[in-house]
Order: structure tokens, then C-alpha cells, then sequence
């Protein structure tokens, strides 16, 4: 394969967009590997579903009996143990490259190819489980020790989604420089918009879910 050719398939009009973000994701990693800044990059939509990219050491903390299918999802993946920036890179990674030899080696219609983004993205997130399960225990042991070595009542953060009622949603908190993402519901069923920034005023340790009101602090 000359490079030529490399570029000719890689910015195909079926890869182009997965290549950008492979490079915006190389980007990411050696500016955090150089500089040690944070990034947080939030996709927000009308139903409250925020999708949060954060320092590698960041980790979304799920309840053991959420009711909803997302949640279930999630821990599926086993996103409640493996950093999300891990795993959202290595996916990408793995659904790029099925892409790019899929089209090198089979050329199909741009329709046909973008629809074999679909299945080729739901392999990869299944292989990034596979290929980081060995590293499940390393990354269960480091929640577990921030999760005891730190108590949340009375600390402060912002909400990731709005909460109403008995919903559950997202709060980051930051210990010292380090974010966490906490899985909140509102206390007294008081909706509070995201962005609003909430006090942890109660929990339940079985569940990993924390109560939270508004902050009196503006």
C-alpha cells in the first residue's frame, strides 16, 4: 500500500469523519500526556443524555440496581470500572482500522460503507471490552480506593443532566484536582437543571447513588 493510497482511503467520504476524530483523539492524549490539563468535552441533548470525555483517571460511577437500559449499557461495558477515555479511544481506534480495511480491500458504495459503520462500531466496543478486561482489576482497585480514601457529604460540584423526581443523573465533583463523576438524584424531587451547582446532602452506600440539592453558594 503506497501512501497515496493510504490517504485515498482513510479520507474516503465513508472514513474521513472517523479519521478526524482518531487525530483529534491523538491530540487529546499527547496534550493531557504534555501538559497535564484537563479536557471535559459534554454532548448535551433535549433528553438529558451528556456523554463526558475527562482526564484519564476519571470514572463513571454507576448504581448496582439503575432501572434504565442505558445504565445496564453502560456497566455492560463495564464503563463503571474502565476509564471512559480508554475505552472511547481504543473503540474508535479498532472501529477505524475495520473501516479502513473493509474499504481497501472490499471498496463498497458510500452508502453500503456507511452503513457497515454501524455493526463495525458495535464490534469494536465489544473487543475494547474484551482486549481491557484484563485491566478491570487494576481499574477497580483505583476506584476503590478513591471511593474510600474520600467522603462525599456536604461536598460541592455541578450537574452533568437535569434531575427530576426520582431520576437519576451526573454530578462532577472535583478532590483537589481530580474530577469524578458521581451518579446524584435531587433530594426532595425539586427539579435542577444541569449546570446547576448542587450540594451532596445525602446517600445510599449500597446503591452509589448521592442526594443532592442546590448549593446556597452562588
Amino acid at each position: 500500500m503506497t501512501f497515496q493510497e493510504f490517504l485515498n482511503v482513510a479520507f474516503s467520504p465513508v472514513n474521513t469523519i472517523l479519521s478526524v476524530l482518531l487525530g483529534l483523539s491523538v491530540v487529546y492524549w499527547l496534550f493531557t500526556i504534555l501538559t497535564g490539563l484537563d479536557i471535559d468535552i459534554g454532548i448535551h441533548s433535549d433528553v438529558d443524555v451528556e456523554t463526558d470525555i475527562d482526564v484519564p483517571d476519571s470514572h463513571f460511577h454507576a448504581p448496582d440496581h439503575d432501572p434504565t437500559a442505558w445504565m445496564h449499557f453502560l456497566k455492560f461495558l463495564n464503563l463503571d470500572i474502565v476509564p471512559v477515555t480508554y475505552f472511547l479511544t481504543l473503540s474508535l481506534l479498532i472501529t477505524w482500522l475495520g473501516s479502513f480495511y473493509l474499504n481497501y480491500f472490499l471498496p463498497l458504495p458510500v452508502w453500503a460503507g456507511v452503513l457497515a459503520l454501524f455493526p463495525l462500531m458495535i464490534i469494536g466496543m465489544l473487543i475494547t471490552k474484551v482486549i481491557l478486561k484484563p485491566l478491570n482489576p487494576f481499574f477497580r482497585e483505583i476506584n476503590h480506593k478513591g471511593e474510600v480514601s474520600y467522603a462525599f457529604l456536604g461536598r460541592e460540584g455541578r450537574l452533568k443532566s437535569s434531575i427530576q423526581g426520582d431520576k437519576i443523573g451526573m454530578m462532577e465533583v472535583f478532590i483537589g484536582s481530580d474530577p469524578m463523576t458521581l451518579m446524584v438524584r435531587s433530594k426532595d424531587g425539586t427539579r435542577l437543571e444541569h449546570g446547576t451547582r448542587v450540594m451532596i446532602v445525602d446517600e445510599e452506600p449500597e446503591k452509589r447513588i448521592y442526594y443532592v440539592q442546590q448549593s446556597m453558594r452562588y
